[in-house]
């Protein structure tokens, strides 16, 4: 696989040749230093790539002759991350990491116990910032689907209305948390088949309220343990994602 990836969402199904925007264009040449006659895979987030030649190596408007394209499948499970925001940058970290392990959807939540708290200029800004995380991890790993990122919302008023999922998972230090591999089992067993479409809820520093916990637990969040340690928020999002995705692929 090509060291050079870059991001484009063409008009056209079929384009013949790709011209990026500046910011793509710059980390390409300037950042990478790809040069004329590179071979750089372009993709579109949403399981498309293009196969390219470096034609034109500029700073601002990088050209590329497509040579062919091809598709990738979606993985075969659907996992959603609704993280509590923490503190700092750190959410962006998450961001990144979520996409290179595979995650289709990324909920931020602000939790009564969320220490950032963020109006709608600066939560615009930190939008444009999460999705330029997902990017870089999904150059980084080679993925071509990049994660739906929803609007910041409330974690009580998201746990009342969730969606649909086979199954739905909190990570929680409460006593009565499951472990991981109990709770497939029972949902697998009820389903008929391994859950496709999961939701994994990741707390802020102190972890959910009660009253936060209560409300995912009435919508049929199933409480489940990370273990004797407490973790980081950003640890506990990276470990249960990647518990989660390996039990999944392993179904």
């Amino acid at each position: 696989m090509s060291d050079f990836r870059a991001f484009y969402s063409p008009a056209e199904q079929e384009p013949r040749q790709v011209v990026l925007d500046a910011t793509e264009s710059h980390h390409l040449v300037a950042v990478n230093r790809a040069r004329i006659g590179a071979t750089v895979v372009v993709f579109n987030g949403k399981g498309t790539e293009w196969i390219c030649e470096l034609t034109q190596d500029s700073k601002r408007a990088a050209e590329l002759k497509v040579r062919f394209a091809q598709t990738a499948p979606p993985l075969p499970h659907h996992i959603s991350l609704a993280q509590a925001l923490p503190k700092g940058n750190t959410f962006e970290s998450i961001v990144r990491k979520a996409t290179e392990i595979g995650a289709a959807e990324i909920i931020p939540l602000e939790s009564e116990r969320t220490q950032v708290h963020l109006d709608a200029n600066r939560s615009d800004k930190k939008h444009d910032k999460w999705k330029t995380a997902a990017l870089e991890g999904a150059k980084q790993c080679g993925n071509p689907w990049l994660p739906e990122i929803q609007p910041l919302r409330t974690a009580a008023e998201y746990f009342a209305n969730p969606g649909a999922f086979d199954l739905k998972l909190i990570a929680s230090l409460h006593p009565g948390a499951k472990p991981l591999k109990a709770v497939l089992a029972a949902s697998e067993s009820a389903l008929g088949r391994p859950p496709r479409r999961v939701l994994w809820a990741i707390g802020p520093e102190g972890d959910f309220t009660p009253s936060e916990m209560s409300i995912a637990q009435s919508a049929g969040f199933e409480p489940i343990t990370l273990g004797p340690l407490v973790l980081r928020c950003e640890t506990a999002a990276v470990y249960a994602l990647s518990v989660l995705s390996y039990e999944l692929s392993s179904s």
